[in-house]
């Protein structure tokens, strides 16, 4: 599990390789995360927008916004929280993402909260460090 805390607010990440919808052979590899987003703080927040940056083994980024997740804004009071999971395609068995979640508080403030960084590993991978 990776994670980050950023004005209270807490991102959990848990990564997963999905070798069912991988074809190594064809340089797809398939992998799923789950998130929890914890509202610590004493605000009630919504989540507005997504900002990720993707990198592969090779180095090659590409970068992903949005609105939301999941087709979803959600608010979470003081307390709540929030969990849904995705998946992101790699060419390379091995790869890594982070990035930004757009907030704003109940006041009408926006600020942005950290995703931690976390690697993406498909069984029996060797990380290769460039």
């Amino acid at each position: 599990m990776y994670y980050a805390t950023t004005r209270g607010i807490e991102v959990l990440v848990t990564p997963r390789y999905l070798p069912q919808r991988s074809k190594p052979r064809e340089q797809q590899y398939a992998f799923s995360y789950t998130i929890i987003i914890s509202n610590r703080s004493k605000r009630t927040v919504q989540l507005l927008t997504r900002h990720w940056r993707v990198t592969d083994e090779t180095g090659q980024t590409r970068e992903v916004h949005g609105d939301g997740v999941v087709g979803e804004q959600p608010v979470l009071a003081p307390g709540e929280t929030f969990e849904y999971t995705s998946g992101v395609p790699l060419p390379t068995p091995t790869g890594m993402m982070f990035g930004t979640y757009g907030m704003r508080s109940d006041k009408g403030e926006e600020f942005h909260i950290e995703i931690p960084a976390f690697s993406l590993d498909a069984d029996g991978a060797r990380r290769v460090v460039n």
